[in-house]
């Protein structure tokens, strides 16, 4: 009997635990269907995405707390890293030589940084390796007016034969090697096409993006010929190149620490400083200023492709505006009149003068001059008026651009000149082998006209700075067969200012290795 009493008491028992557990269980879950075997619930429980609670939900423990979005450029920068991080002895020595100069890495960052969200921005869209954004470190320093021996230029250095066949126009207005935004989508096409060309390997692709992609497929034929590796550390590269991809793998390993390595990183908005305003047309730079309320210098540093005072007369029509003044540019400049967003002077043909002549008085091409005039040959007569674009402020003002490396004064020596009777700005400047328009800015000559007695400054020896011309000083390694004419015509300079930059006398012939010193006017090279 205590036997069966114990065995009701059991049952009875069993019967309300498991009324209990039915009435726990939420409204609409069918307690029928058996548990499906190939769920790890355990899993289930821990996993971040199935834990994920919508803010609105309430527990027992409070309102879920959202998943944090990244706000430090650098750690999304790092983030992205995707590059082999492998030790090398290539990449140790460069991350060594950064360590040891660890300011001037800060410095060169911190030249970047208006350029940097941007590039993200564009490597981030394409989910490319984000080490990408320190290239431009690698390639020019972040400088949009860097020059090469080898004539490449810009943030990514671009030759001039690149630079075309990836869409960079390059001519008297404007050089898109330069452009910030122009350069950096061509850097990335190219890229991109080198990193498929290489299935994927991106130290190939970087590698051909220094050497060209003729050498590094030349190199990976030779190894896979052999039965050797093909990957970059196997590879037999120009020395430039062997190094160029370690110092980018370098600089990458110091951003990815920078406390261990000493480095300070100056912070950079998630967020590009700058909009991309299309002006619809032509437009001076430094109306353009006034209507953004900037300087003009600084409008120069956003918008370093602009070889002249103006946008280009046929494109591009964008101008890179500050994000906070964005607004105001685009309203004052609807609300400009297309007659004054250009300044002309209409200049009175003097007998005697050419479109030559006058094209170097007012620092413009004889192509401008027949365009702005629907000229339809150079014939012109004396008595005549053109229009001629100018810039609306002192051209000198265009030269005021940031860290721009000048033809150093110091070296040269300045004369004063007194006018004569019959003299012209032409004759005076012929004389003295220098330009019309650096005697006009000079002198500040506004009007372009002078008269007997009046004093004139002139800079000799090749050495006086060049009328808002960005001069760049180019280190020339002299080679086999080169001549100082091959030379002059390369970097388009004089002889005789080739011969004064290096104190050559005539006669001694040019030696290959020698080193030669080149000033460069980077906005006359394409």
């Amino acid at each position: 009997m205590t036997t069966h009493k114990n065995l009701f008491v059991y049952v009875l028992l069993l019967l309300v635990s498991s009324c209990a557990l039915l009435q726990t269980q939420p409204p609409g879950i069918d307690t029928a269907v058996a548990p499906d075997p190939t769920v790890d619930t355990a899993a289930a429980h821990t996993d971040p995405v199935t834990a994920y609670i919508p803010e609105t939900a309430s527990t027992a423990t409070g309102p879920a707390t959202p998943v944090p979005v990244e706000t430090d450029f650098w750690q999304q920068v790092r983030n992205g890293f995707r590059l082999p991080d492998e030790p090398h002895a290539a990449v140790t020595r460069r991350i060594r030589e950064f360590r040891n100069n660890a300011r001037l890495v800060e410095r060169i960052l911190d030249r970047g940084e208006p350029y940097l969200a941007f590039i993200f921005g564009e490597v981030q869209q394409r989910d490319f390796p984000t080490e990408l954004i320190l290239l431009p470190f690698v390639e020019s320093g972040y400088d949009p007016f860097a020059y090469s021996h080898g004539r490449a230029a810009g943030l990514w250095q671009f030759i001039p034969a690149t630079g075309k066949r990836y869409g960079l126009k390059q001519d008297w207005w404007y050089d898109g090697r330069r452009d910030i935004v122009a350069s950096t989508e061509a850097a990335l096409n190219y890229l991109d096409r080198l990193q498929r060309e290489f299935g994927g390997d991106w130290l190939l692709a970087l590698a051909a993006y220094n050497a060209g992609e003729g050498k590094v497929r030349n190199a990976v034929r030779r190894n896979r010929e052999a039965g050797k590796p093909v990957d970059f550390w196997h590879l037999k590269l120009p020395k430039e190149t062997a190094a160029y991809v370690p110092k980018l793998l370098a600089i990458s390993a110091i951003v990815k620490h920078p406390d261990t390595y000493g480095v300070q990183l100056t912070p950079v908005d998630i967020e590009p400083g700058f909009t991309v305003v299309d002006t619809q047309d032509q437009l001076d730079i430094g109306i353009a200023a006034d209507l953004a309320g900037m300087e003009t210098d600084a409008m120069y540093r956003l918008n370093p492709g602009y070889n002249r005072w103006a946008t280009h007369p046929d494109g591009p029509h964008r101008l890179v505006i500050p994000a906070e003044k964005s607004d105001m540019f685009a309203q004052n400049l609807a609300a400009l009149p297309d007659s004054e967003r250009v300044k002309w002077v209409r200049h009175r043909i003097r007998k005697g003068e050419t479109l030559s002549h006058i094209a170097r008085h007012y620092d413009t091409t004889v192509a401008v001059l027949r365009s702005s005039n629907v000229l339809h040959s150079n014939n012109i007569r004396a008595g005549s008026h053109l229009l001629v674009p100018v810039a609306a402020q002192d051209p000198d003002r265009y030269a005021a651009l940031a860290n721009i490396a000048r033809t150093p004064r110091s070296s040269g020596s300045k004369l004063t000149y007194k006018v004569r009777a019959g003299d012209s700005l032409w004759s005076i400047a012929n004389r003295h082998n220098v330009k019309v328009s650096q005697l006009t800015v000079w002198n500040r000559l506004d009007s372009g006209t002078i008269r007997p007695g009046q004093k004139l400054v002139i800079w000799n020896k090749g050495t006086a700075p060049h009328s808002g011309k960005t001069t760049r000083s180019v280190s020339y390694t002299v080679r086999s067969g080169d001549s100082l004419y091959r030379i002059s015509r390369k970097f388009r300079v004089s002889i005789n200012e080739l011969r004064r930059w290096n104190e050559l006398p005539k006669g001694k012939h040019l030696q290959p290795g020698q080193r030669l010193k080149v000033y460069v006017d980077v906005t006359r090279q394409s």
